[in-house]
Formats: structure tokens, C-alpha cells, sequence
């Protein structure tokens, strides 16, 4: 009956695992539906379509780029930002001049890392998350580890089955039955992998599938921007949607691609 002390394993690994997925399962379903009438269509920002679409670097390059388009702000292809009109218009243009620092002149790379960082960005994530649009921090990281984790159980259930059927000597049942005694908590494990996935929407890291419809038509809006010849509105959305790729200006591209390795594109 050496076969029962395997069972109980494979038993326990495959029910913590299925438990796990299906708590991080109800608990992003739980926010979706509280928040999915607050995510119902709206318009979204320049500074939103950009968190949406690459999180709080995006918005970083955005409010820098709208400042330099403005002339309040020289960015040079050498990777150094110059505050030209230290007037901020709203918050996040005093993040960005003070990130810059009292002297008026920094480098982009720590500036931007300060932008990112800031308040007014934390704030704007907050506003996204209250609103349905945005991913709330480890929501689908906690999915997605309880995934892997049920699919590691599964294979442990496999091996233990097989060790169970190749043990020598006479187990005291046949071997049919312990096949379908390991049977079982294989099953749960995979039959909670097919229901996950089908089951659970698929997140992008930053917007949810609310913020993803909404981000679909600020990216068809801002089809017009191509190399620079477009409203102001639809060439920063084309930069918020897209990032720094979309800058039509070389040496605006350039000082925005000057930048260190953990926030290059």
C-alpha cells in the first residue's frame, strides 16, 4: 500500500494549486464587474492613452515631447533636457520641471526615471485602476503564477502516478485502479487549466480589456499623425499609443532614445 503515501501528495499538491487559481480567478473577476460600469466609454487623455499603452515611462516621454513641441523645454540629442518656461499648466508639468531640478537643466534619462516615479503618475495608475481601465498592480501576475503553479502540479501528479506504477512488488490492488486513483487529481488539475482558459480575460501589463476598447479608438484617431503632418492632438496620441517610434522629429527621437537601459523601449 506504498502507493497511498504518493496518492496523498498528489492529492494535496493538485488542490492547493486549484484552490490558488480559483481564489486569483474570483478575485479579478470580482474587480472587473465592480468597476466595469465605471470603465464604460469615455474619452481618454493624452497622459491615460499613454499609461494605458506603456505604462508610467510612456507618460514620461509624452509630458517631456509636449513640452518640447511647446518650445517650453529643449531636448537635445545629447540626452539633455534645458527647462525653457519653468510655468507649469498642471501637475504633471511641475513633476517634470522639478525632476529637472532647480537649475533647469538635466539629463533625460534620470529625469524621466523621476517623472515615472512621481506622484502625479501614481496618482493618474490610481485614477485608471479606480475607473476599470487600467490593471490592478499583481492582479494578473497573481493569475498567471497560479496557472504555472497548477500546471507544475499537474506534471508532480504524473511523475508520482508513474513512480506508483513501477514500484516493484505486489501493491495490493491492481494496477488499474491506481492508475485511475492518480487519475483523479490530474483531472481536477487540468480540467481548472481548461476553465482558466477560457474563462479568464486576457490582460495586457497596463490596460485592461475596458481600457484596451478604449485605447483601439484613440489608436484609429491618431492614424492620421504620420511624420509630424497631423493636429497636435493626434501626433502626441500616435507617440501616447505608440511611443517613440512615432516622433517624426530626428532630433526629438533621438534625445528621447538617449536614455539609460531600464527604460529603453
Amino acid at each position: 500500500m506504498f502507493w497511498v503515501l504518493l496518492l496523498l501528495p498528489a492529492w494535496a499538491v493538485a488542490g492547493v494549486a486549484c484552490t490558488r487559481l480559483c481564489l486569483a480567478a474570483v478575485r479579478a473577476a470580482a474587480w472587473e464587474s465592480a468597476e466595469a460600469t465605471a470603465g464604460r466609454a469615455r474619452d481618454l487623455t493624452l497622459y491615460e492613452a499613454a499609461f494605458l499603452s506603456g505604462g508610467p515611462a510612456r507618460v514620461a516621454d509624452v509630458a517631456l515631447l509636449s513640452m518640447a513641441r511647446q518650445r517650453r523645454l529643449l531636448l537635445a540629442h545629447t540626452g539633455w533636457a534645458t527647462v525653457v518656461d519653468p510655468r507649469a499648466r498642471d501637475e504633471l508639468e511641475r513633476s517634470v520641471i522639478g525632476a529637472i531640478g532647480p537649475q533647469g537643466q538635466s539629463r533625460i534619462a534620470p529625469a524621466r526615471a523621476a517623472i515615472a516615479a512621481g506622484d502625479p503618475v501614481r496618482g493618474l495608475g490610481d485614477r485608471l485602476v479606480s475607473a476599470g481601465l487600467a490593471v490592478p498592480e499583481g492582479s494578473a501576475a497573481d493569475v498567471a503564477a497560479a496557472v504555472r503553479q497548477v500546471r507544475a502540479a499537474a506534471l508532480t501528479v504524473l511523475a508520482l502516478g508513474a513512480t506508483a506504477l513501477l514500484m516493484p512488488g505486489p501493491t495490493g490492488m491492481p494496477r488499474s485502479l491506481v492508475s485511475l486513483w492518480f487519475a483523479l487529481p490530474l483531472a481536477l488539475a487540468l480540467s481548472c487549466l481548461a476553465i482558466a482558459r477560457v474563462e479568464i480575460h486576457p490582460y495586457s501589463r497596463w490596460a485592461s480589456p475596458a481600457g484596451q476598447r478604449l485605447l483601439g479608438t484613440v489608436a484609429r484617431s491618431a492614424d492620421g499623425a504620420r511624420d509630424g503632418v497631423a493636429d497636435e492632438r493626434s501626433y502626441l496620441a500616435s507617440v501616447a499609443v505608440r511611443g517613440i517610434r512615432a516622433i517624426g522629429e530626428p532630433e526629438l527621437r533621438a534625445a528621447l532614445t538617449h536614455r539609460d537601459q531600464p527604460w529603453r523601449e
